[in-house]
């Protein structure tokens, strides 16, 4: 039987908007919880801001990459059902719909990486897999009636192991040695240790889990090809400079974890750890990739500007505001440091969208009848 083909680009914009409109909403969220009086469409965002971003977007934008690198319209189901859902809990639509929403985009992920590993047996691809089997396992005990904040390891877990099994994947250009992937293998396995031993000894667990958050930060500053690529020029100097401070932020989140005694809802350690992790390491990966991912989803050029520095920077100096007033008990700050995340976020998709559409229109000018001159 012949494979299904995939979808065409332009199919793939309105998933790729739905993402985008919970990361809106989510962003929204997170201000009005810090005292911001932000307009939300419904109450429950306040309380499910961490889903509304872990699942509705990333878990939409990560759906939506596996499912172009598959080529299989299956595929699709899963950013479709994460977004719907994203954009369900903005509606205001009762948690279960929610829940089966999430979970059902996850397990259509968890199935097109399997399918991938099955295609291309390696670490990365194995990593990749497992990444989406956080995502699920957490999806399901949150379904199944387990907190949000009790949740978290697993959704941390999908992000990190994301974004570590897509950087293995480039290492094969200066691959790790035997004893340095024997390392990771075991670092992969005391994360899962900690998260599963979270959903019973919660303290227990999130220590273990920090200490793989705080190992897995060294293992990709001293084995990511970053090291080397930060010395050249453009995109790939931009690209690594996200990377090396992003593995930064990871550290310090394992690090306040381990210093705070472990998860603590509601406190200014469980802020600090969670953003660290969350914008600190996720959103700079974010940052980085995104001249690379974008064109590769939606055929849409983003070229490389050196003012794409700016959001970077002012993401890490909100982030250290930020974290500063949580470890400093000084709620102020910590407010006025979740302003200047925001706008970090908004000055990055305004720059991304700001160069597509520049190079969109260069792209016209120059097709026949575009107007410009030959």
């Amino acid at each position: 039987m012949r494979p299904t083909p995939d979808i065409r680009p332009a199919w793939r914009i309105p998933l790729l908007m739905l993402g985008l409109a919970c990361l809106i909403s989510g962003a929204g969220a997170g201000l009005f919880r810090l005292g911001w009086p932000v307009p939300l469409l419904s109450a429950q965002l306040v309380a499910l801001h961490g889903p509304l971003m872990v699942s509705g977007f990333f878990g939409t934008v990560i759906a939506l990459e596996r499912a172009v690198a598959l080529g299989r319209r299956w595929a699709y189901l899963g950013p479709l059902s994460s977004s719907l859902g994203g954009l369900a809990l903005i509606a205001g639509v009762a948690p279960v719909a929610v829940q089966l929403l999430l979970a059902l985009g996850s397990l259509i992920l968890l199935a097109a990486s399997v399918h991938v590993f099955w295609r291309q047996r390696a670490m990365f691809t194995f990593t990749l897999a497992l990444a989406a089997a956080c995502w699920c396992a957490g999806n399901l005990l949150w379904l199944g009636g387990m907190s949000v904040s009790a949740v978290v390891p697993w959704w941390g877990g999908f992000l990190v192991l994301t974004i570590a099994g897509e950087r293995l994947e480039l290492s094969r250009f200066l691959p790790p040695s035997p004893a340095a992937q024997r390392l990771f293998a075991l670092i992969v396995a005391l994360l899962l240790v900690g998260m599963i031993w979270s959903v019973r000894v919660s303290r227990s667990g999130d220590l273990i889990f920090a200490a793989a958050l705080l190992a897995l930060a060294l293992w990709l500053l001293r084995q990511d090809i970053a090291r080397r690529t930060v010395r050249l020029s453009g995109l790939t100097r931009f690209i690594a400079v996200c990377l090396l401070s992003g593995y930064g932020w990871l550290a310090a989140s394992g690090a306040i974890i381990l210093g705070a005694g472990g998860f603590v809802p509601g406190s200014f350690s469980y802020d600090a750890a969670l953003h660290a992790l969350m914008l600190g390491f996720v959103f700079s990966m974010v940052f980085g990739h995104a001249p690379i991912i974008f064109p590769a989803v939606v055929r849409i050029a983003v070229p490389y500007h050196p003012g794409f520095y700016l959001p970077l920077i002012l993401l890490h100096l909100s982030l250290a505001v930020r974290i500063g007033g949580d470890l400093a008990a000084l709620p102020a700050w910590r407010s006025a440091g979740g302003a200047l995340n925001a706008a970090a976020l908004l000055a990055f998709i305004l720059g991304t969208a700001g160069a597509a559409g520049h190079q969109a229109w260069r792209a016209k000018m120059r097709m026949p009848g575009g107007g410009e001159k030959p």
